[in-house]
């Protein structure tokens, strides 16, 4: 619940839902602060957890990744496939460092699942990747992972406009605009294995729980 309660304040503080001029880019960042608003408020509404699958639903998916390569934060080019289908757990989300919603709201609770996953911590890599490669440098990223205390284990890639949206299609979380994009996280136990699609706001503490359960398959 604290966490629930982190996530909200954070949400709130950094949207500030305030009217705004009469634009497209206005708009869009008002449908976007209002949908982060109300699954806020539904993760902090009591009883709403797992559970009930009010605050995200759990999917199986297959996924072939793209071959494409990305550029990490300290301007590294990397391999996708090197990155997601390596030996070993990895947990995938999509994000944007200019995003005043969603995104601290997912990148704090990868932040919070890095520091809770204790012995495991060497066993599970994180994975974000940007959907505004043209905003989103190198220096950016670092900046970024910076401001969430990112460790060795959490990269965060981005690339050419074209690889960005390779990937997100492969994913089935493009959607046209960067502020239409969605609250989706996803894992796997393994190279071959399926994802774990976590569609919706999930809390670290949930999130290592799916892990839990994923890893004891």
């Amino acid at each position: 619940m604290e966490y629930k309660k982190l996530a909200l304040a954070l949400t709130m503080l950094s949207v500030g839902c305030a009217v705004v001029p009469n634009n497209s880019f206005a708009q869009a960042e008002a449908e976007h602060c209002n949908m982060a608003e109300h699954q806020q408020h539904a993760m902090a509404m009591p009883g709403n957890d797992a559970k009930d699958n009010t605050a995200y639903t759990r999917s199986i998916a297959s996924y072939k990744t793209p071959d494409v390569k990305l550029v990490d934060a300290n301007d590294k080019q990397v391999s996708l496939h090197d990155s997601l289908d390596g030996s070993g757990p990895v947990m995938l989300n999509f994000i944007f460092t200019t995003c005043t919603t969603i995104c601290p709201v997912m990148s704090a609770t990868f932040s919070q699942v890095q520091a809770k996953l204790g012995s495991k911590h060497s066993k599970v890599r994180l994975i974000s990747v940007s959907i505004d490669p043209e905003h989103d440098t190198p220096s950016r990223l670092k900046e970024y992972a910076k401001r969430f205390d990112a460790g060795s284990q959490w990269s965060m890639l981005t690339g050419s406009i074209e690889n960005s949206i390779a990937v997100q299609r492969a994913f089935d979380i493009y959607r046209g605009d960067k502020m239409n994009h969605e609250p989706v996280t996803f894992m796997r136990k393994g190279p071959d294995q399926p994802w774990v699609r976590i569609n919706g706001f999930i809390t670290a503490d949930d999130l290592l729980r799916e892990y839990d359960k994923l890893a004891a398959i």
